[in-house]
């Protein structure tokens, strides 16, 4: 579920896109912000890029020391307090961006500017899941033409991640997915191929590494539980496969494999927000769709207003759709 909006002022405000006319987007100034004008066009993301620590200034990480995704902070970096308060109790910040809300106030490094022509009800879903599959395919797995790629897991973030794949020049894209009602949909995607384990007696990896003659070239895992980050690893091929992992696993999760899988050269990534750095590459990634490279409205199946926004949350608990948009001030 995604909300958007325009940069109203240099306090960082943002009112959803479809509520404010041209004329209301001038307030006074913020002090200390310099890269944003009241009226840019911009993304707020869950993640952060101050500019200055060593991963920042890194061109092989976007883990920012000082913005990266934080879910207890609730509060302003500069000085400790919320920005947000409900008759003189206050309200706290909801992983740097609070977008659940008509106004919202970010961190300056939170915000990616983009393109003023872009459509804002269609690229604000390229603020968290979509570009973090797509970027996993593109920046960290690194499919080359005609490769095989396995994925895992087929909701918004795996069907980016085929996408993805599907860009750089795959030529098999097998999907992994315990609900067959998905592999339909993933043709769209690029999917080739589908595997439900289920439908197998022995373990998924030595299913697909039958189905490819070793295994695939490229796998990338989307789902979080433990055992597919395993099967992910463990599928691709020797010598020369590499393994992405995208999905979050429960803090007790234990990653367990024989060591020689790597010692058999197989390589074993991590990656968060597809590796994209917010500030600089979301922007482009935005310009891929505005050249139509890339096609977001087919991850787009559900649209409420915000008075109904109990719908997105049970369609999200029910596994219907892929991402539904939040639309302010219906």
């Amino acid at each position: 579920m995604f909300t958007f909006g325009r940069l109203r002022d240099k306090h960082r405000c943002f009112p959803a896109y479809l509520v404010m006319k041209p004329e209301e987007l001038s307030r006074a100034s913020g002090p200390g912000v310099t890269d944003f004008q009241p009226g840019d066009q911009v993304l707020p993301v869950f993640t952060g890029e101050c500019g200055d620590c060593s991963h920042c200034k890194s061109e092989e990480s976007n883990m920012c020391d000082l913005l990266r995704i934080n879910t207890d902070r609730g509060v302003m970096l500069t000085d400790g307090k919320s920005r947000f308060s409900i008759k003189g109790k206050p309200v706290y910040h909801f992983v740097g961006t609070s977008t659940f809300s008509e106004y919202t106030v970010c961190h300056v490094g939170s915000v990616a500017k983009i393109n003023p022509a872009a459509p804002l009800d269609k690229v604000c879903i390229l603020s968290c899941g979509v570009s973090t599959g797509l970027g996993a395919a593109l920046n960290v797995a690194k499919p080359k033409k005609g490769h095989s790629v396995a994925v895992f897991g087929l909701g918004a973030v795996g069907l980016a991640a085929a996408e993805g794949a599907r860009l750089s020049g795959a030529s098999r894209i097998i999907g992994v997915d315990l609900n067959p009602s998905r592999f339909n949909e993933a043709k769209r995607f690029g999917v080739t191929e589908f595997v439900n384990p289920k439908d197998h007696k022995k373990p998924v990896q030595e299913v697909i590494a039958e189905m490819t003659g070793g295994g695939v070239d490229r796998s990338i895992e989307c789902t979080g539980n433990v055992q597919a980050m395993i099967s992910a690893f463990e599928c691709v091929h020797d010598g020369w496969g590499v393994a992405v992992l995208v999905g979050v696993p429960n803090k007790d999760d234990v990653f367990k494999t024989h060591p020689m899988n790597l010692l058999n050269e197989r390589t074993l990534k991590g990656t968060f927000f597809g590796n994209y750095k917010p500030r600089t590459d979301l922007p482009g990634v935005v310009e891929k769709y505005m050249n139509k490279e890339l096609e977001v409205e087919k991850f787009i199946t559900h649209s409420v207003p915000f008075t109904e926004i109990n719908k997105a949350f049970d369609y999200m608990l029910r596994g219907e759709g892929l991402r539904c948009i939040i639309r302010m001030g219906d």
